[in-house]
């Protein structure tokens, strides 16, 4: 498991932080697999994701826990 589906990364910031880049790397993962086994639920959740953490709005906290919990 990689260190992003696994919700750490180096310099002890977490994938489950809003506003972090490895909240928007981790995103742009679940988007990639999402959208390769035609999850068109998760697909939506991870733009909104992205669309949030670009714009620097809160992320909905049930749209946080599907993208950090997707590789679980």
């Amino acid at each position: 498991m990689n260190a992003i589906a696994s919700g750490a990364v180096a310099n002890g910031v977490t994938a489950d932080q809003p506003g972090s880049d490895a909240l928007l790397d981790a995103a742009w993962i679940v988007l990639e697999a999402a959208s390769d086994l035609g999850d068109h639920v998760t697909v939506d959740i991870c733009r909104r994701v992205i669309d949030a953490n670009l714009n620097g709005t809160p992320v909905s906290p049930s749209d946080l826990h599907v993208v950090v919990d997707y590789f679980r």
